[in-house]
């Protein structure tokens, strides 16, 4: 893949020479020449002064043969803009914006543009960390509607059915770990002690379902 990156700071420098390192060839673009020395002196690929959004600059990057663009400078409006000048005006489908206002990053995803809001994606990490496990979650979509639960298999699942425990809480089960290793969930797959479950549920559900896999299955 031809990746197109706009701004080299760390997250764009970081980014390229790990896409590099996979194989992929790419162009990072930023106002600063400077800035490129982040890149090391391994790095291979394009370098190109100037602004993300300025057509010329993106066309002397490779956009026109680029298979994804991201834009992840410092500034919400130019990783925005830039990201949008890709999309609609090259066809590049594949874009993400890097987005410092948790606010602005709701917007734009609704209006189909990805991106990645920094701030609350730190805050949520550092929560994580402070508070008692369990207390937040490891994921959340940006709509806020939906939350993504790991959890080691409680006792009273141990030797049912992932099935039983969905249809008992009204959740789904993405996948699970299991003796360090990970495995997509079937309905059919029997839950062992010892496994770390991954469970998607609705944020305005949480309480409810999280009740309803203490209190275990229903005993027929």
């Amino acid at each position: 893949m031809h990746i197109v990156i706009m701004g080299c700071g760390r997250v764009g420098a970081t980014l390229a020479r790990s896409l590099e390192r996979r194989g992929h060839t790419t162009a990072v673009i930023d106002q600063n020449p400077d800035a490129f020395r982040r890149l090391g002196p391994s790095f291979s690929g394009i370098t190109v002064t100037g602004m993300g959004f300025d057509k010329g600059v993106l066309e002397e990057a490779g956009i026109e043969k680029a298979d994804g663009f991201a834009a992840v400078s410092s500034g919400d409006n130019s990783n925005i803009i830039s990201a949008r000048v890709a999309r609609e005006q090259f066809g590049v489908t594949n874009i993400v914006a890097r987005i410092y206002d948790p606010g602005r990053a709701e917007v734009y995803e609704r209006l189909g543009v990805p991106t990645v809001a920094t701030v609350t994606w730190t805050a949520d990490q550092v929560l994580r960390r402070l508070l008692p496990a369990g207390s937040e979650p490891a994921w959340r979509d940006p709509s806020g509607e939906l939350r993504l639960e790991t959890m080691e298999a409680p006792s009273v699942w141990i030797g049912h059915e992932i099935s039983d425990l969905e249809g008992h809480a009204e959740v789904r089960v993405a996948y699970l770990t299991r003796l360090g290793s990970g495995h997509i969930a079937h309905s059919d797959t029997v839950i062992q002690e010892g496994d770390v479950l991954n469970i998607f549920m609705r944020e305005d559900e949480a309480d409810d379902a999280h009740a309803a896999i203490d209190a275990g299955p229903e005993v027929e």
